[in-house]
């Protein structure tokens, strides 16, 4: 709830602050009364039973109590090494293997390593095929048994809109550009490597985004981190989720900006740090920042989570901040037409500064995007190093991009990108709905394609993986240093070329390793109904 307001003091004394103070309150009570929203906003993050969080410390004890007995056998030669060390005559340099920095992967992730690194040999639809392989030294090496596991199906997968495919007109146009064009562009964009299908690109996604202009990279994670510096510099502040990315972090760091960090979609916290930032100022000299950022994304692919946004926007015009959204996994998996988040909320592409997202998922191909304003993109094309320094995008790659934009915007004269957006909503609720049903714990918002699924003990964080594959069902795992080291999980990725006898295939396995690896914590009853409206999901407290 928002402050009372109080009579007298310093506001009395102030009319001028005294109106702005009331102003901001009246954003804080706007959303906490749900005014600012123009949809249900419904996100479900259960919390850690107490006693698997005992239990999930426990674990990390004892391995790391093992993993020491085994550095000492390793030390005294019981035991084969086979991490890198320093060698005898290089003890008194400066050390370039830190021996307690890689204590968790050399004792903990090894042991379960085999539940990634697995390399497969088709295209990642919604099925693929696996190279098998083994280990004779737990872990440390694998080899090829030469056997292929056939038809897996694919939950890990960013193919939200399923463009990851070897047939149809993206594939075919991709093919026909590289005979045309050749694979490598070999030049910047500001030198020889500006083709004319560049261009195109740029002015469809401009379009696509509602917004003066756009420009493109080859490279997703460059996209962030090459480009925030470019943006801001000493002087600045940048006020970041606390889960963000590592290319927004690497961006902010770059960039010499003060980095301050709020709570996860939480924005009273985000509020405290902008009001702090302009009452206080500047370090030592207490001088107005030159520029305030918020780095945000729209959906956190760790967490499941959708950005508050119309909150978000609307602090951000009380404090006079500028809005970095980084739409990564939400460009294409939200909104009627695929818009993302923006479009999610009903809100206008406008009031967000500064539009990035990737083409590596919804598009299933390479690369980011900068969208905003028309000097904001001139401004980036002669200050960027991605667009200076590095290589221009591969002609198939834009190609691709081009074509399944055009599916989704219906320019390619069919509605088939608009089915595949249904289609990947309804995917997403259903199989929600159903692991909330079956009393699994379920990260994030009830429309995030991306499911976290709460596995917490790191022994069952690789035996879930195992148990999924032996029933071919490829899943990522993902623990700590990903994650908080009591919140290992499962994450799913949904797609619109799952159909719903793959879901319901999978999720009969997930039920039964649940079963086997005792992974229904939950603690809230679903009460499953067939004819309950699309977004209303009913819960009962489990007395268990």
């Amino acid at each position: 709830q928002p402050p009372r307001r109080k009579t007298g003091g310093a506001s009395s004394r102030h009319p001028g602050r005294k109106k702005y103070l009331e102003s901001i309150m009246d954003v804080c009570h706007a959303a906490c009364n749900g005014e600012l929203y123009s949809r249900p906003f419904i996100e479900s993050f259960e919390e850690t039973p107490m006693l698997l969080a005992v239990l999930t410390y426990m674990s990390y004890g004892i391995l790391t109590i093992f993993g020491y007995l085994r550095d000492f056998m390793r030390e005294w030669k019981i035991e084969k090494c086979h991490t890198a060390r320093e060698r005898e005559e290089q003890k008194d340099f400066v050390p370039l293997y830190q021996d307690f920095e890689n204590f968790y992967t050399r004792n903990i992730y090894m042991r379960i390593r085999d539940s990634w690194n697995r390399p497969i040999c088709s295209v990642p639809g919604a099925t693929f095929d696996l190279v098998e392989c083994s280990s004779n030294d737990y872990n440390w090496t694998f080899e090829y048994t030469g056997r292929v596991v056939k038809d897996v199906i694919n939950l890990g997968s960013y193919n939200y809109l399923g463009f990851a495919e070897n047939t149809g007109a993206c594939a075919t146009a991709a093919g026909e550009v590289t005979v045309k064009f050749g694979v490598g562009v070999a030049s910047t964009r500001q030198e020889m490597g500006n083709l004319d299908r560049h261009e195109e690109l740029e002015k469809l996604a401009a379009s696509f985004l509602g917004v003066e202009s756009a420009m493109v990279f080859g490279m997703g994670f460059a996209t962030n981190s090459m480009n925030i510096p470019a943006l801001v510099g000493k002087g600045c502040l940048i006020l970041s989720d606390e889960l963000n990315h590592a290319s927004l972090v690497l961006g902010a760091r770059l960039s010499s900006s003060t980095i301050r960090v709020f709570k996860h979609n939480n924005m009273q916290s985000l509020e405290k740090l902008l009001r702090d930032a302009i009452v206080h100022g500047q370090p030592r000299t207490h001088r107005p920042w030159k520029k305030i950022l918020i780095l945000m994304e729209g959906i956190y692919s760790m967490e499941g989570s959708i950005i508050r946004l119309p909150e978000v926007i609307a602090l951000k015009k009380k404090y006079k901040a500028y809005l970095y959204l980084d739409e990564a996994h939400s460009i294409g998996a939200l909104g009627l037409n695929g818009r993302g988040v923006v479009e999610y909320f009903g809100l206008d592409p406008k009031d967000v500064d500064v539009m990035m997202g990737t083409f590596t998922k919804s598009f299933s191909a390479a690369g980011g995007y900068v969208g905003g304003r028309k000097d904001l993109i001139d401004y980036l094309r002669t200050h960027s190093h991605s667009a200076i320094y590095a290589t221009t995008m591969s002609l198939p790659v834009v190609e691709q991009i081009l074509t399944s934009m055009k599916c989704i915007m219906g320019k390619d004269g069919t509605t088939i990108g608009l089915s595949r957006i249904q289609r990947l909503a309804e995917n997403t609720v259903y199989f929600r709905r159903r692991l909330q049903e079956m009393g699994f714990i379920i990260y994030g918002n009830n429309d995030s394609p991306v499911v976290p699924m709460m596995l917490y003990m790191p022994a069952k964080l690789g035996a879930f993986g195992r148990e999924m594959l032996k029933r071919n069902i490829g899943v990522v795992g993902v623990g700590f240093p990903a994650t908080p080291i009591i919140e290992s999980r499962a994450r799913f990725c949904i797609s619109a070329a799952h159909t719903k006898e793959m879901l319901d295939r999978a999720l009969d396995v997930i039920s039964e390793v649940g079963d086997l690896l005792h992974l229904k914590y939950s603690r809230h009853k679903v009460l499953p109904s067939l004819d309950r409206p699309f977004d209303e999901t009913t819960y009962e407290e489990n007395e268990e």
